[in-house]
């Protein structure tokens, strides 16, 4: 069986794994960038890289050719009211988005990747290797034995690496499904919508339309699932029920129907029931749960994610996993103990996800709290212009972190965060 050896082995080629191979490729570090799929390959996601992400590209160097600018957005109640959320810009961060599909988007960055001289590897991780106990690469399905010293999983929600490495209890994990398909249609805003299944029980999760290049439209459902990962049917058949919803509020035109053809995927949210980092394994994106628990965007984190694990790496080759977690614990630890706490709550009560969405939507209180809604929600708090926006966010995050200050699942994200990498139960394959 052939063997490799490499500096950094990362699994998984999407935007979290090809920034962190295009960051340590740069450096000049020798790097195997494997993935299961041949390129370029689909994902199930909405498309919108948000104005962080957009701030990693830009740091990057990296340029997304025939990429749609996104600004506002507007979010529907279960009455049919909106409100219109503002893009406004941060300090470090622009003032809007950007819509471009995945099939382009990872494409894209994996292509940086190699061209900085990345080795490209198309197999699955199989059999994990070790070295005096820690794992030090993988038996892929193309017969390599590849070996390296800094093993990164960015390889998903179901990440083989985080199972592997024993960083991962999938049993405590924040699960969310979601279900994407592709509409010519136009549509003005990214929108994001929450209605009642029936009267005053909300959907455990939201609908989006979202503009594309070429007047494309991204739509789909996500739901959150908790722990029951069976319960992922309930996106499916509300596929077709969230294009009702669409055309009653005349949001989509009617004579628009929904294509046979879509896509799913899992999330896993909150960084809850995992260990991002330990040792000389780190998680990012996906694998790690870095999945914004409130309304599901992953791509930015995805991206500031890789650039860091392979800072941590180029900074600290023995021990990168140290300098990972101060990372994560200083820019996503407290937003994602709450609000994964908060969203685990919200998910068992569809009456009071019902009241929310009226209650945010209503003309009055939506108004005074667009501003602040729209940093808080989309985690821009650090960074924001100071102003009536950032002081309602950072009210919002305070009253997040008092509701929260006992939540075990909140105990879960932090303690993983610890100077000894957490500890966690034995992880079973997913």
């Amino acid at each position: 069986m052939p063997a490799e050896r490499a500096d950094v082995a990362v699994i998984g080629a999407g935007p979290a794994g090809s920034a962190a191979a295009l960051v340590l490729a740069r450096a000049g570090a020798r790097v195997a960038l494997v993935d299961k799929t041949v390129f370029p390959r689909d994902k199930a996601c909405g498309d919108l890289v948000g104005p962080r992400g957009v701030q990693v590209l830009e740091d990057l160097g990296v340029q997304l050719a025939g990429a749609e600018p996104v600004g506002d957005m507007r979010v529907v109640g279960p009455t049919g009211r909106s409100v219109r959320l503002p893009c406004r810009p941060g300090r470090t961060y622009p003032g809007h988005g950007v819509a471009l599909p995945r099939v382009e988007l990872d494409q894209t960055l994996r292509t940086a990747a190699l061209d900085a001289g990345c080795i490209a590897r198309t197999a699955r991780a199989g059999t994990p290797l070790l070295d005096d106990g820690r794992l030090a690469g993988f038996e892929l399905s193309d017969g390599t034995r590849l070996h390296a010293d800094v093993v990164i999983g960015a390889d998903g929600a179901t990440s083989r690496v985080a199972t592997a490495a024993g960083l991962v209890d999938a049993d405590r994990a924040l699960w969310g499904f979601a279900l994407r398909s592709y509409l010519d249609a136009s549509v003005d805003l990214p929108t994001i919508v929450m209605w009642d299944e029936t009267r005053w029980r909300g959907f455990p999760g939201y609908g989006w339309v979202f503009p594309g290049p070429g007047g494309r439209a991204n739509l789909g459902v996500g739901v959150g699932v908790l722990g029951d990962r069976a319960a992922a049917g309930h996106a499916a058949r509300s596929l077709g029920a969230f294009v009702r919803v669409l055309h009653r509020f005349g949001l989509l035109d009617r004579s628009v129907r929904l294509p046979a053809e879509r896509l799913g995927g899992w999330l896993k949210m909150g960084m809850v029931g995992t260990v991002p980092a330990r040792g000389r394994v780190l998680l990012v994106g996906d694998a790690a749960g870095l999945v914004n628990p409130l309304q599901g965007e992953g791509i930015s984190e995805a991206l500031a994610s890789g650039r860091a694990a392979a800072e941590a790496v180029l900074a600290c080759p023995a021990a990168p996993a140290t300098h990972y977690r101060s990372f994560l614990a200083q820019r996503y630890a407290q937003f994602h103990a709450s609000n994964a706490a908060i969203q685990a709550a919200l998910v068992r009560r569809p009456t009071v996800v019902a009241a929310t969405g009226r209650l945010l939507t209503a003309p009055v209180v939506g108004h005074a709290l667009a501003g602040g809604w729209a940093v808080y929600w989309n985690e821009l708090l650090d960074g924001a212009t100071p102003g009536p926006a950032r002081n309602t966010a950072a009210l919002a995050t305070a009253i997040a972190r008092a509701a929260t200050s006992r939540s075990r699942t909140r105990r879960s994200v932090t303690s993983a965060l610890t100077a000894s990498g957490g500890t966690l139960g034995p992880a079973r394959p997913t």
